[in-house]
């Protein structure tokens, strides 16, 4: 999970760094849909010259259903959008 400091998060948010939080399917950011902890949802952020992303969930590992299924196809789908 994520955490950080009060800083940090106010840093991170004021530089609009978070990508990517937990939520329901209609991007509904709420704890109630948050896996695992993280502060304010956020489950990837990227770094101040946002060319670096890192996120907790591994849609990788989720891209082929002979392994789990094909539900992180989606979020690279939407890259390429």
């Amino acid at each position: 999970n994520y955490f950080c400091t009060k800083d940090q998060l106010k840093e991170i948010e004021d530089n609009e760094q978070v990508a990517i939080n937990y939520c329901d399917e209609n991007g509904k950011i709420e704890e109630q849909f948050n896996p695992n902890g993280s502060i304010k949802n956020i489950a990837g952020i990227f770094n101040k010259e946002k060319n670096v992303l890192g996120m907790m969930p591994h849609p990788e590992r989720m891209i082929d259903g002979l392994i789990s299924n094909n539900d992180g196809a989606n979020l690279f789908a939407s890259i390429l959008k």
